[in-house]
């Protein structure tokens, strides 16, 4: 895996173990925030660890994340 790849699991963790207050946040923002991990994650994967494919994939997983969150209740 190429140096973005391992920069976007590295962020990927460290948002998710940044979230001490995730029991706090509501079930959009928290559906955002792991969309948008899984997201950049598998943009990562499927552009070979390019910043652009990373990016959209946060983008676009944190709006679907955020979207399926609030349909949770």
């Amino acid at each position: 895996m190429k140096t973005t790849g391992w920069i976007a699991v590295a962020a990927f963790c460290m948002t998710t173990a940044g979230c001490a207050t995730f029991d706090g946040m509501s079930n959009a923002e928290k559906g955002a925030v792991i969309g948008a991990g899984v997201g950049a994650l598998g943009g990562a994967v499927a552009t070979d660890g390019g910043v652009l494919g990373t990016v959209g994939g946060a983008a676009v997983g944190g709006v679907i994340g955020n979207e399926v969150g609030k349909r949770r209740r």
